[in-house]
């Protein structure tokens, strides 16, 4: 069965599913083996992978290389291709077709991308082209340089009534996913009660079809944790004793 297909089926009958960030394919054969549902090859590999300090630095080219490498690994699970910053913003004709990149060079299932409802028209062409969508609503990260950092959303009636319109329009433009960041539960509630397409969630709550963390968060690789991503191992610090013992091997 298509893993998109295979997802909306879980949804369809009240099963959670997991999404985790994932840059390789090693990685990816691991996290498939585990039973993960979702990989999403995310603009956070500027940070995780690249070393810069903003997810905005992350070049197209080399996260539509990450992706296939993702897909390579994990064949058999759905993976997400996330659109970077300008990949998109510059006119619906680049948008198209680098969308349509991420599909055939990265050979993703879907791909994502931050909106808000004046991407409508975006996302329809897309859907008409043949481009499964994932719409990134609440949080959107790639606006962080405008905002003066991440910020939650969503924290007044003003700001959740326009995300709950935008989940809508997304809907009714033909995305196959949302997924939704850093807003207040009540607002998720919404969001879901509001449309009927799988929901994924990061930092906001527990009412989505499925919760999605950045690998390194949960593997206790980040030096700093969100609030909302608590470690289920300390592999940074279990790696580092590991190659201090080998280093120590190999010098006395």
């Amino acid at each position: 069965m298509h893993p998109l297909k295979a997802l909306r089926q879980r949804v369809a009958n009240g099963e959670k599913f997991a999404c985790l960030t994932c840059y390789d394919a090693t990685t990816a054969r691991w996290l498939q083996r585990a039973g993960v549902h979702v990989l999403l090859v995310g603009d956070t590999a500027a940070e995780m992978v690249l070393g810069f300090e903003r997810t905005i630095d992350m070049p197209l080219d080399v996260l539509l290389a990450l992706t296939a490498g993702v897909k390579r690994g994990a064949p058999q699970t759905l993976v997400m291709g996330d659109m970077p910053f300008m990949s998109y913003h510059a006119s619906a004709d680049d948008a198209v077709v680098n969308a349509g990149r991420f599909l055939t060079q990265g050979r993703a299932d879907v791909v994502k991308l931050e909106v808000d409802s004046e991407h409508a028209g975006l996302v329809r062409r897309m859907a008409r082209a043949g481009i499964p969508v994932c719409a990134h609503i609440g949080s959107r990260p790639q606006l962080s340089a405008v905002q003066g950092g991440y910020a939650r959303a969503g924290k007044d009636a003003r700001e959740a009534e326009e995300i709950v319109q935008t989940a809508r329009a997304m809907q009714e433009a033909g995305a196959v996913m949302l997924l939704i960041e850093a807003v207040p539960d009540d607002v998720t509630r919404r969001v879901r009660e509001a449309t009927t397409l799988p929901l994924i969630g990061i930092g906001a709550g527990e009412q989505c079809h499925g919760q999605v963390l950045v690998l390194h968060d949960l593997l206790g690789l980040s030096d700093t944790q969100p609030p909302f991503a608590k470690p289920v191992v300390k592999l940074g610090e279990a790696m580092q004793a590991a190659v201090e013992a080998w280093v120590r091997g190999v010098t006395k």
